[in-house]
């Protein structure tokens, strides 16, 4: 039972560190426009995880669809809906990180998944009734005042930040709710959600096709290790850890990009932020201290129980 859980946390952690380096690709893409960095990498991004489907999922596929049709109506159309909803939140999400990202500031993109874990948690706690002890709840409170003190003279680069995370938070919610789907099928109907909400804007935005080496390199790379990779390993972990604790894990992603921020892309980041940007990895840390104790120690836990 640790082994699984321990496997759920890892994921999750994989896919937290390597969002903390997308904005390598992102920024090389900097001269280009926002929604065309999301159309093709949506495009990309779904005709791999169909053609994955397709090559070893078919199987699969079908029993999901059985068990679609197996539920009575109202439960059908519930899963339905709420699988149409997360595919609008992740559009949303993604184009508007990639705009920050390149038009604001990579520190305000960072700053929106600090954000995002304490509405996750919180969101899984009144919404879904996951249960939140002192241990958590004070986490989150360390987590809120740090939020808070980041957030002092940035205004409206803090209204991005938060319009990101809650948008994140809310899709990760929802993945709660839904279950007994695949995790690529799951993102495969979102990307094709996505795929069918961009079909409007290019079709009102008509925008001229890239024809440069470094544009396809680059939203290749986005799409498979950004995208796909991160996205599964985050819905695998959703199968055993609350949301709860997948939201204040993600708090690593945006520790490893304010050490890109700081360290490659020289922004400037006050002497005071980075002080709480250290609180809040404490506060991860102390949030998930009994997963971390049975990892660090399973021998104790063995004894114990």
């Amino acid at each position: 039972m640790h082994t699984k859980k321990s496997s759920y946390l890892f994921a999750i952690i994989s896919a937290s560190v390597l969002w903390g380096f997308f904005a390598f690709p992102l920024r090389a893409l900097k001269n280009y426009n926002s929604g065309q960095i999301l159309t093709w990498r949506i495009v990309i991004a779904f005709f791999i995880v169909w053609l994955i489907v397709a090559l070893f999922k078919a199987d699969i596929l079908k029993k999901n669809i059985q068990i679609l049709l197996g539920y009575s109506s109202k439960v059908r159309n519930k899963i339905l809906v709420l699988i149409f909803i997360s595919g609008i939140l992740l559009t949303l999400n993604w184009f508007t990180f990639i705009y920050v990202v390149n038009h604001v500031s990579l520190k305000s993109g960072a700053f929106a998944y600090m954000v995002c874990p304490l509405i996750t948690a919180l969101g899984g706690n009144l919404i879904l009734k996951e249960p939140l002890n002192r241990i958590k709840l004070v986490s989150i409170g360390i987590a809120f005042i740090s939020i808070v003190s980041l957030a002092t003279g940035a205004l409206g680069e803090i209204l991005w930040s938060v319009l990101i995370a809650v948008l994140y938070a809310f899709f990760l919610i929802i993945q709660r709710v839904v279950k007994g789907i695949d995790t690529i099928i799951m993102l495969g109907m979102q990307l094709l959600i996505s795929l069918v909400l961009m079909l409007p804007v290019l079709w009102y935005f008509p925008q001229n096709l890239p024809y440069t080496f470094d544009f396809w390199l680059n939203v290749s790379i986005i799409s498979i290790f950004f995208t796909i990779i991160p996205l599964l390993l985050s819905l695998y972990a959703l199968i055993g850890l609350p949301s709860s604790t997948i939201g204040i894990t993600i708090y690593i992603s945006p520790m490893v990009s304010f050490c890109v921020a700081l360290f490659y892309f020289n922004e400037v980041i006050p002497a005071g932020q980075i002080f709480y940007y250290v609180l809040l990895l404490l506060a991860v840390l102390f949030f998930n201290s009994d997963i971390l104790w049975k990892l660090i120690f399973p021998r104790f836990n063995t004894i114990k129980s």
